[in-house]
């Protein structure tokens, strides 16, 4: 007798009676153990990959790879919800944010009302959930999409991280573009090396991006100033639309002009050329504009809705996002978490300063050490004063990772100030250690000065901070504005 199955599960703490439970290998844990868990929470089925933990009486199937597997059923249980509808999939260690809220801006100028799903949320129009990881496991993915698309979004763009491409949560997706914006170091906590970080990434543009009666006109947008750009452009198994500064890139920039009120210039595309103006701030943002405009090309949407999505006044939580004070500082909160970011985000301050730079960041615990003392040495050499704090440190002391900080920032040769040696300000460029990130944000907006530019760094658009293994209530941006009250 054929049985419904009524649900996806691969946690057993979770299984209604109906489900069917995939029986996941995961770095903690081993789905296999749990699946007596869930047959008695009243799953009917199991995948698994291990024959010989087959449940006794129970309808299992054997597969090589668990979560493939979970990924292609899930979009087949929720109907193919990528099927029919234009899809967009941005991937790079930096940009992959901001590119969403581009392109998502782009179509709408283009009559799409698109759904997006990434690190701040997932959300389509007044609806909004919270992200609990930049690209959610395929269970969950596919459920979301064809709740999103059940609510009238025509569209999707999506971040598509590094761990859901190793670990197949996209598989079940069929993507019309897939963006790549650049390959930094980053997640080796994760991925063993560069090599082995590329070839996740890669995942998206060679086995994901292959022909399909589907979607027969897909296409690859590419940075190709990126050197892992460049490597991918050859290897990618869709037909490839290039971006980037240089001139053999297919869309580039002309007569590029920066400023505090944005970046202007003439757009140069496959599709033609024209005039363009953004609120956004810095060379890098013009990288994730160029990627925004390549995809609204391979889509084959109107140049018209492009120039009008760039120029809509597009605003990205936590993305040099200004906080507003009394004081003439100008406060800028950035999500910049790796040395690449930090560095893109500190050229960009620095073209803008016409004071001081005071920088405060941290970097987080049970993550990738080595980018520690790189990203001290970023600070300290963009930064007239670095302020280094904590930023979520989790199970790791705040005061080792500060020290890892510190050692980059050492070799500089500058100035170590301690909170003490700052009652008066300070006249000499520096740095100095604050474990309490509350108190160091106070400490910085005591010391700016009209005409300063304070940036706040690594949180961006988070509301919380996570410490040993309890999540706190920490937003930057309350906590610059509430710093510049107190000062009366």
């Amino acid at each position: 007798m054929a049985q419904e199955i009524k649900g996806l599960y691969f946690d057993s703490r979770q299984v209604q009676p109906g489900g069917l439970f995939f029986a996941l290998r995961g770095v903690a844990a081993d789905g296999h153990d749990h699946i007596a868990a869930a047959c008695a929470a009243g799953a009917v089925a199991v995948v698994l990959e291990d024959p010989s933990r087959a449940p006794a009486g129970m309808t299992w199937l054997r597969v090589e790879n668990g979560r493939l597997a979970m990924s292609r059923t899930a979009a087949a249980f929720y109907g193919y919800p990528t099927d029919t509808v234009p899809t967009v999939g941005i991937t790079g260690t930096n940009g992959k944010t901001t590119i969403t809220y581009l392109v998502e801006s782009i179509m709408a100028q283009a009559g799409l009302a698109a759904a997006v799903l990434g690190t701040i949320s997932y959300r389509f129009g007044d609806r909004m959930i919270p992200a609990p990881n930049t690209t959610p496991e395929s269970v969950e993915l596919q459920r979301t999409l064809r709740e999103l698309l059940d609510s009238g979004a025509g569209a999707v763009v999506m971040e598509v991280s590094s761990h859901a491409l190793e670990q197949y949560r996209v598989d079940g997706c069929r993507f019309d573009v897939a963006v790549f914006t650049n390959l930094t170091r980053d997640h080796l906590d994760y991925h063993r090396d560069m090599e082995s970080y590329f070839a996740s990434k890669s995942r998206l543009f060679t086995a994901l991006l292959g022909a399909d009666p589907v979607k027969p006109r897909r296409h690859a947008v590419i940075n190709i100033d990126d050197p892992y750009g460049a490597r991918l452009a050859a290897a990618a198994a869709a037909p490839v639309i290039t971006y980037g500064l240089t001139v053999a890139a297919q869309v580039r920039a002309e007569s590029v002009s920066f400023s505090v009120s944005g970046i202007a210039g003439t757009m140069v595309t496959p599709a033609g050329s024209f005039a363009f103006h953004s609120q956004l701030l810095g060379r890098f943002n013009l990288y994730n504009i160029l990627a925004a405009v390549g995809a609204g090309v391979a889509l084959g949407l109107p140049l018209a809705a492009i120039a009008g999505g760039i120029g809509s006044g597009v605003r990205v939580p936590g993305r040099l996002e200004r906080v507003d004070n009394d004081r003439g500082v100008t406060v800028l909160v950035d999500y910049a978490h790796t040395g690449d970011a930090l560095e893109n985000v500190l050229k960009t301050v620095t073209e803008l300063a016409t004071g001081r730079i005071i920088t405060v960041f941290g970097c987080g615990g049970d993550r990738d050490r080595g980018k520690r003392p790189v990203m001290g040495s970023i600070g300290g050499r963009y930064s007239d004063l670095t302020v280094v704090t904590s930023d979520n440190p989790r199970t790791e002391e705040p005061v080792a990772i500060i020290a890892e900080i510190l050692g980059g920032i050492g070799t500089l040769g500058l100035r170590e100030y301690h909170v003490a040696d700052l009652a008066d300000g300070f006249d000499e460029k520096g740095y100095v250690a604050v474990a309490d990130r509350h108190e160091a944000i106070r400490l910085a907006a005591r010391l700016a000065k009209p005409g300063d530019i304070l940036l706040l760094a690594g949180k961006g658009h988070e509301d919380y901070q996570i410490v040993g293994r309890e999540k706190h209530h920490f937003d930057d941006r309350e906590e610059a504005a509430a710093a510049f009250r107190e000062r009366g």
